[in-house]
């Protein structure tokens, strides 16, 4: 991630904050927005074309506008990002704006990777107790992967709980071969 993706998200972020905003609107108008930019390969062509004036980039971002609704800030950001050339960095300046946010309300992300597709009642269960496990408030983001065989692997920042049989096996051969 550049640098400069950080600082987008934490004047965002400092403005939201100073103005009292409320970040979960600002945060679902995000998505709305980059539902749309996603969606369409022909809007991320014509906003990241050099030929096009910044001032006629921003023209199509307020007609884009009219249909979204962004609150004044955020379409702020994004003309700023227009004016800069950056908008092409648009989802990442989102996300790490969200990390920001979270990280606010408490919120830790956390990731967690199963050997099988868990139902929603599991993955509800597991992020229950996952949350328990950080102290905190989590956003939880399920992957699968069977080469874990099975049990859980849980990332929350830095820190790795490896309850797979995978990582079980590991650190039973380790002990094995370390002679202990």
């Amino acid at each position: 991630m550049p640098a400069f993706v950080a600082r987008y998200a934490q004047a965002f972020a400092d403005v939201v904050k100073d103005l009292g905003l409320d970040p979960a609107a600002l945060n679902r108008q995000f998505a709305d927005f980059l539902g749309t930019w996603e969606g369409s390969a022909e809007l991320r062509t014509f906003f990241a074309n050099p030929a096009v004036p910044a001032l006629q980039k921003v023209g199509i971002l307020d007609k884009l506008n009219a249909k979204l609704g962004l609150q004044k800030e955020l379409r702020n950001l994004l003309a700023v990002l227009i004016d800069n050339n950056r908008i092409g960095h648009v989802a990442q300046v989102a996300a790490a704006w969200r990390r920001i946010f979270e990280e606010q309300q408490g919120i830790r992300p956390a990731e967690i990777v199963t050997a099988r597709e868990l139902s929603k009642d599991e993955r509800v269960a597991l992020a229950a107790e996952v949350a328990k496990l950080a102290g905190a408030k989590i956003d939880a983001t399920f992957k699968q992967d069977k080469s874990i065989l099975g049990g859980t692997v849980v990332r929350i920042g830095s820190t790795v709980y490896d309850g797979s049989v995978k990582g079980r096996l590991e650190r039973l051969r380790e002990a094995l071969t370390s002679g202990r």
